[in-house]
């Protein structure tokens, strides 16, 4: 089996996951911060929808320096969270669906204005800086829900708020 086609389902799985937690953030909590040190939910939500664009980047580049990165957008809104998430996820499946095993085992580096930050084969990073990634901030836009008395959807396991998966 080719490593992309073992992949997308967890990719899937993940993104749709993802997408159900994004849709609990009510647009009037966009601002809240459980800590000063915290990014506010707003800005966590948008972080979550924007992560899979560097797919692009990952999969068409060799190297990337982060210095170059474009700004994130300000997203306003649950809808406009969502727009951008279905978007980057979209470009996301696609570029990984392309993808052949050679393509997945070439080797891309980060870097931090000239620094290197790490390199991994482009399948690794793609585990790593994208999904695990989007998986930790989940995890952090969850309590944030808790905090807030949203309820938090299943993911892994039946939630407080869910009894079922």
């Amino acid at each position: 089996m080719a490593m992309n086609q073992a992949l997308l389902p967890e990719f899937d799985n993940e993104m749709a996951t993802s997408r159900r937690t994004l849709e609990r953030v009510p647009d009037d909590k966009l601002a809240w911060k459980p800590h000063t040190k915290s990014m506010s939910m707003g800005e966590l939500a948008t972080h979550m929808a924007t992560i899979n664009h560097w797919t692009d980047a990952i999969m068409g580049m060799e190297t990337f320096d982060v210095a170059t990165a474009p700004p994130t957008p300000k997203l306003q809104s649950r809808e406009e969270i969502l727009q951008a998430f279905d978007h980057s996820v979209a470009g996301a499946r696609k570029a990984l669906a392309a993808a052949s095993d050679a393509d997945l085992m070439k080797p891309w580096s980060l870097v931090a204005g000239g620094k290197p930050v790490f390199t991994m084969p482009k399948i690794a990073v793609i585990r790593s800086f994208i999904m695990n990634h989007a998986i930790h901030h989940r995890g952090q836009l969850c309590v944030y829900l808790r905090l807030n008395d949203v309820s938090v959807p299943s993911i892994y396991g039946p939630s407080a708020d869910e009894g079922k998966m």
